[in-house]
């Protein structure tokens, strides 16, 4: 579960004005911390098969946001690409 705080700060460094909380690259950025730290938690928990299924789903809904960004704004989405460390 991904903090309130954690969140926040992950929507304020990706919004494009004060009130977007729900474009498609904060969508992406808030998703690409949640894969974060469910990650860590199955590096611990290794029979946690539950949590690695959400994480399956999660990294297939970001792959299809990713998608749509690339053919909606490429250039928007080689910066999003390089501040997230997607794709090295």
């Amino acid at each position: 579960m991904i903090k309130k705080s954690t969140k926040s700060t992950t929507i304020k460094k990706f919004q494009k004005s004060d009130k977007d909380t729900g474009s498609t690259a904060v969508q992406i950025a808030v998703l690409s911390e949640k894969i974060n730290q469910l990650t860590k938690h199955l590096g611990e928990h290794k029979k946690d098969n539950d949590s690695r299924m959400g994480l399956l789903k999660m990294i297939s809904q970001r792959r299809s946001l990713l998608g749509y960004f690339e053919k909606k704004q490429p250039e928007d989405y080689r910066k999003l690409i390089a501040s997230l460390g997607l794709r090295k």
